[in-house]
Formats: structure tokens, sequence, C-alpha cells
């Protein structure tokens, strides 16, 4: 097939944008040989199963899905009866990004809270923790945090066990989206079992696409307590793959070894050279700290324009003048390198 794209052209829109890594693709390749039984009964998502609990410890159980909002979706609705709600950070994915799912597919109620970094504390859970008992209130069951968040900051292992304890005193289970799981990791200095398993956390969504992989994800299952009728919410949300070895194959070429860690490591190194790079350029400022591989900029009136005829990227808060920079596996020095140029360019004109 003819290549219909520019293949040169870089961005900063979103970790999305780029490409899949090639031994992500080597390995689809690999399992693409003869049949294997269908629906997740193959050896590569039983060789998942084996990296999972490799990583998150021997209750672990992986359910392949295709994206991260059905990785959301059904992780929740696993945690949830049909009168549950969630409290989720008013910035979090599953609030702003995935286009009412939770609410219109997965039947449940968010309960939203303002925080100025994106992440939750027990002190901001307990805005809409309460209610308990009352039949016209949605009942607060679960918390929902995202490492790294929206905003491209991290809990730490610390503060991940504080809102455990703090939900599980409630009687909520904790869900994390792990889009970016491997960026905090790397960002954190741990593995991924410090900020997860280790510290409460009942389910979480685990991230491929963001980190190398395509239409690969997962729910995994952590606790005893969660994943309730997985087996059949998956079907029932259309996140079951038939050829579902292709999934899980992307998975364990990422998480085997540690192709996982150093996509992530090279991402956020990259953002943190973009911040170095631009952080003293005349008028622009920053949002939040850069922690993993987002850098969220603050641009005098105009540039953002001026710079995104060289390189997309997108407004975060355009009227206070906020832009989302996104670095990837595959981001260069030299794509970063140009960009802060650009902006260079774009203040003095």
């Amino acid at each position: 097939m003819q290549q219909l794209h520019d293949a040169d052209r870089r961005g900063f829109a979103s970790d999305n944008y780029s490409g899949v890594h090639p031994a992500v693709l080597a390995a689809v390749a690999a399992a693409n040989g003869g049949h294997q039984t269908a629906y997740g009964a193959d050896d590569y998502t039983a060789r998942l199963q084996e990296v999972v609990r490799g990583h998150f410890g021997d209750a672990a159980e992986a359910f392949p899905v295709f994206n991260g909002t059905g990785a959301n979706v059904l992780a929740l609705q696993s945690l949830l009866p049909r009168w549950g709600a969630v409290i989720a950070a008013k910035s979090a994915h599953i609030n702003v990004d995935e286009g009412g799912a939770p609410e219109r597919v997965g039947g449940m109620k968010l309960l939203t809270v303002p925080t100025p970094d994106g992440k939750l504390t027990p002190a901001l859970i307990d805005l809409e923790a309460w209610g308990w008992g009352d039949e016209h209130r949605a009942q607060p069951l679960a918390v929902s945090i995202t490492q790294s968040t929206e905003l491209g900051t991290l809990y730490t292992p610390d503060e991940i066990r504080a809102i455990a304890d703090h939900a599980h005193e409630r009687g909520m289970l904790l869900h994390v989206d792990g889009a970016r799981l491997s960026n905090a990791a790397v960002s954190l200095g741990t593995d991924l079992r410090a900020f997860t398993t280790d510290a409460g956390v009942d389910i979480l969504s685990l991230g491929g696409t963001k980190n190398g992989a395509m239409c690969a994800e997962a729910v995994v299952v952590l606790s005893e307590g969660a994943g309730e009728g997985l087996l059949y919410l998956r079907k029932l949300n259309m996140q079951l793959a038939s050829k579902m070895r292709f999934i899980s194959a992307q998975l364990v070429a990422l998480f085997e070894g540690e192709l996982w860690r150093e996509s992530a490591a090279h991402a956020n190194a990259m953002a943190a050279r973009l911040r170095a790079a631009v952080e003293q350029v005349p008028g622009v400022g920053f949002a939040y700290p850069t922690q993993a591989n987002g850098v969220f900029a603050r641009l005098p009136e105009g540039v953002a324009d001026r710079v995104r005829e060289r390189f997309f990227f997108y407004d975060w808060d355009a009227p206070a003048g906020e832009v989302r920079w996104m670095c990837t596996w595959d981001t260069t020095e030299d794509d970063v390198d140009a960009l802060a140029q650009a902006v260079r360019e774009a203040v003095g004109a």
C-alpha cells in the first residue's frame, strides 16, 4: 500500500500521534503464523497473564481490551452496582475526554472534584464521599485517580496508599487510570507494583497505546473484591477481541522485558529537555511541574498559533495562553530542539 502521510512530519499534540514501536510490530508479526484459539484462549494471552503477575503479584488478572476508554469503563463498571457513583478529579479523563461513555455506556454517576494539580487527596474525596443510605443520592462506591495525571503530575506511593486506605475505610474501591503508568514508574524510580498493588489499588487500566502499542490496553484486577463480572462486561461493552493474541502479543512485547521502561524513560527525558529549552524564553511560563512526559506551558499572545505553523499541538486553556506539549517514545532531541527554536522565534516576532 502507498504511504499516505508525510513520515517526516513531527508533532507534540499527543503520545497517541506516534507510530508503533518496531519491537511491538515485530511481536504482532510473530504472533501471526498459523491458527490460535479465539477470544483469549491463546498462547499469547496466557503468557500475558504470567507477565502481568510478575509485575503486579500472583493474584493479578489481565483482561485485554482495545482502548483506554473501554478499559476505564469496564474497570469501573465491575466495581459498581447500578446505583453506584465514582469520585474523580474534575480534570480526569473519564470526565473530560471520554464523551460521556462512563455515564452513557457504563451507567454510572461521576462525582467530580476540582483540584489544583489534577490529584485527589483524602480531604478532596470527602467533598463527595457522603450520602450513603440516602435513596436520593447515587452511592459513592469507587474512587478513580490517574497516574500520571492529565496535568502531568504524579502521585507518590504514599499518597496512593493514603487514598486507598481512606476509600476502603468508607466502603469504596480504588481504580487507577494508568494510560501513562509506565511514565509514572520511571519518574518515581519504582517498579509498577510499588504504587499499585502494594499501595492498595483494587483495579487498574494498564496503558500500552501511549507507550508504543496500537489498540492494546488491559484491565488488571489486583484485589479479591474487584473485577466482578468482567468476563461478561467485556463482551457486553464490545471490548472482547476475537483475535486477542494480537493485543496480548503487543502487551507482552512491552512488559515482558524493559521496553516499557525504556520507551517511557525516553519520553520523560524529552519532556524535561523541552522544558529546559524554553524556560528561559521571555514571557514563557509553566502551569504545572513537568513530572512525566507532558509540558504545560503558558505562552504570550499569538505565539502558539505561530509555532503551530510548524508543529501541531493543542491549546489546554486558550484564554490563559496555556498549551500542552506531549513527548513520546519516538520524539527525538532534534524534534525538541526545533520546537524550542520555533518558540524562541515566535516570541521574538
